[in-house]
């Protein structure tokens, strides 16, 4: 299922003439030194809006005032411009404090963006004359405005078969004023986030859809068929390949669902051989989880569709790398699974010979996420990849740690720092975390290798726990990060931002920046 996608293009015509339905302006909330000396309730025009604000011969900021606009992120004021302007509608989206000597933040700019195209909804053609600087900052703040514009425009397709007359349609076109629609640098960035954004969204369309509609045979098959239209190569393994190829995991935790597990690798190849580096990408692929027979609690369990949000990051990161085509070679593995219980079923007790013949002692049937990618991770690794970055909705633990908004992340001490770095530069915050020596010797089995929880410390330290065993199951050639998302990979709450209801697609910009960096610097 493909939700509708909102087009984006540049112009660099005058913001008062543009012929649209709506024209976003930003505005800035007044610290405490500008208020002694503004009047009371007066807001700050943001740069790019100055026709508009001439316009309306200098009283706009006073009249969004009056409506009720404070200049506090993210805040959206709308006003009918009655003829002042082209355009009949004046959306005055907030920015926060203006920053000192310096444009907005990039993620103010994302964010503002998101939430003043979310809030048009409605209108067919809408227009952001946000402000841009004019120095080596442009760049990544056009790149900030437009993927802020296409996944705030976003809404999933559904399952509605009534028409609904109060809901609005997602805005269809948007533009960007920016001084030269034909200068080369800003068309790369509004064609890379073309690229980036629709990777995301590809990504949310997969996450929301309803579980019964995505089991791991449907879901490969989308992801295959998504990928061969790429041009990136495909394979995928299904139940009887997985078991004759010693795939352990993956194949304990689908054995009690009668929809079997698969096991999908996405390769792309730059053309000559690029840097010659090579970079793995790894992602949980449960497509339901109910904890098997260590089954979860009945309350929020419909949340569990999203527990392949890390395989559909990163089966969606993969077409945006057909599509920018980086200087180095990429290979996705996807592994797939459902965790049901039933009389086959994987148990409590059982030990898994897994694909790089190290045994696991079960101790809990719901820390599925690791079985199955300890396979895929160490497939990778057999294959040969220089850099691995793995990204799951792995633990309950990184939302008790770190919250809704920050990943947590596990592994080779630089790599987790550039993956903070990245996360930092495209707004899907990371943090590194230890792998602590206690935690693995609570690990130790009396039967096998390393049993797949700490039952010593049971919930303390939960998510150091995946990362501790995962690392398990990568040599020691291999610099890895294991990113945590069980928090930021779904957003259950209300729209905020460019993020809407469900799928977020993290960490879908996070991983393409890290190739980028990899293919620049190795």
């Amino acid at each position: 299922m493909t939700s509708p996608r909102t087009t984006l293009s540049l112009v660099d015509t005058d913001p008062a003439e543009l012929a649209v339905d709506a024209i976003v302006i930003g505005v800035h909330s007044q610290t405490t030194e500008q208020e002694a000396g503004s009047p009371a309730g007066a807001l700050l025009l943001a740069s790019g809006a100055e026709s508009i604000a001439a316009a309306f011969d200098g009283k706009l900021t006073a009249t969004l005032a009056l409506l009720g606009a404070t200049g506090g992120a993210g805040e959206v004021i709308k006003l009918a411009t009655l003829g002042t302007i082209t355009a009949p509608v004046v959306a005055a989206v907030g920015l926060g404090p203006e920053p000192s000597g310096a444009a907005p933040a990039p993620e103010t700019l994302r964010r503002a963006a998101g939430a003043a195209v979310r809030a048009l909804a409605g209108a067919s053609r809408v227009a952001l004359a946000l402000p841009l600087p004019d120095d080596a900052d442009a760049p990544a703040a056009l790149r900030a405005v437009a993927e802020g514009a296409l996944l705030g425009g976003y809404r999933f397709a559904g399952y509605k078969t009534r028409p609904q007359p109060a809901r609005r349609e997602p805005v269809a076109e948007v533009l960007v004023a920016v001084p030269d629609a034909g200068e080369a640098t800003a068309r790369a960035e509004v064609t890379r986030a073309l690229a980036v954004t629709g990777a995301v969204l590809t990504s949310r369309d997969w996450v929301n859809t309803a579980p019964n509609e995505l089991r791991p045979p449907a879901f490969a098959d989308a992801v295959a068929a998504a990928a061969r239209e790429a041009g990136l190569g495909v394979e995928v393994l299904d139940e009887a390949a997985l078991r004759e190829g010693g795939y352990g995991g993956i194949v304990a935790v689908g054995q009690g669902s009668e929809a079997p597990p698969r096991l999908v690798k996405l390769t792309y190849t730059p053309e000559g051989g690029g840097s010659g580096k090579r970079v793995a990408l790894v992602g949980k692929g449960i497509t339901f989880d109910t904890g098997g027979i260590s089954i979860k609690p009945a309350q929020g369990m419909w949340e569990m569709k999203s527990d392949m949000a890390g395989a559909a990051a990163v089966g969606a990161a993969m077409l945006a790398v057909a599509a920018l085509k980086p200087s180095v070679a990429v290979t996705g593995y996807l592994p797939m699974a459902e965790n049901m219980p039933s009389g086959t079923s994987y148990r409590p007790g059982d030990v898994i010979s897994m694909y790089s013949g190290k045994k696991v002692e079960v101790l809990n049937t719901d820390a599925e996420g690791r079985m199955i990618l300890a396979d895929a991770i160490a497939r990778a690794c057999e294959d040969g990849t220089d850099y691995l970055f793995e990204t799951s909705t792995l633990t309950g633990g990184q939302v008790i740690a770190l919250g809704k908004r920050i990943a947590g992340v596990m592994g080779t001490p630089q790599l987790c720092e550039r993956v903070r770095t990245a996360g930092e530069a495209t707004g899907e915050p990371a943090w590194p975390m230890p792998l602590p020596d206690d935690v693995r010797k609570g690990m130790d089995s009396e039967v096998a290798d390393i049993s797949q929880v700490n039952a010593v410390m049971d919930r303390a330290g939960h998510m150091l726990q995946g990362g501790v065993f995962l690392r398990e199951f990568v040599t020691d050639d291999v610099a890895w990060a294991h990113i945590d998302i069980a928090g930021p990979g779904y957003h259950a709450g209300e729209p905020t931002g460019y993020w809407t209801k469900g799928g977020t697609g993290v960490p879908v910009r996070t991983l393409l920046h890290l190739i980028d960096d990899v293919a620049a610097n190795g």
